[in-house]
């Protein structure tokens, strides 16, 4: 399994849109969090081994209406 976040920018006024439909759409979106800072939202996903994760995030979550922007970082270990 593999554990990415993907940090968004978006168009002004959409990020409590695009966070609904990254969460009702997607369905490797675990967690949207509104964030302050230079992105909007932070999506956290899990996809399996076997998933190109820039494939992902290029197909599942670039095309979402409102996105302008992404930056993606790989998890390598969670701890508890």
């Amino acid at each position: 399994m593999q554990t990415i976040f993907i940090f968004c920018k978006c168009e002004l006024g959409t990020a409590y849109e695009v966070a609904d439909k990254a969460i009702l759409n997607v369905e490797s979106i675990s967690e949207v969090h509104s964030i302050s800072g230079e992105h909007d939202l932070l999506m956290k996903a899990y996809l399996e081994d076997n998933i190109d994760i820039g494939h992902f995030v290029t197909d599942n979550i670039q095309t979402l209406t409102g996105i302008k922007d992404t930056f993606t970082l790989i998890g390598f270990k969670a701890f508890a």
